[in-house]
């Protein structure tokens, strides 16, 4: 399953809680326009340095893919930043 759903939130001491909501799904617009381009320099890449093409495919389809799930925090010095996505 692709993510869908990306939560930013950022708390510091100074001013209130922030908590964005981002729509990951309206990324895959822009990039099936792009999707060309990106095979096309991937394939290259993939010339030059000797990678298989279908690997790289994989490799790249499987990252995404387990991209749910991900929760990363970050807090130094009373900031906190926090992102999951779902």
């Amino acid at each position: 399953m692709t993510p869908n759903i990306a939560i930013v939130q950022i708390d510091n001491p100074h001013w209130r809680r922030i908590r964005l909501w981002l729509p990951l799904f309206l990324l895959w617009i822009p990039s099936l326009v792009l999707a060309p381009i990106a095979l096309i320099v991937l394939l290259i890449v993939c010339i030059v340095t000797g990678i298989p093409f279908g690997r790289s495919i994989a490799a790249f389809w499987n990252v995404l893919c387990s991209l749910p799930g991900t929760d990363v925090r970050v807090s130094t010095e009373g900031n906190k930043v926090l992102v999951r996505i779902l």
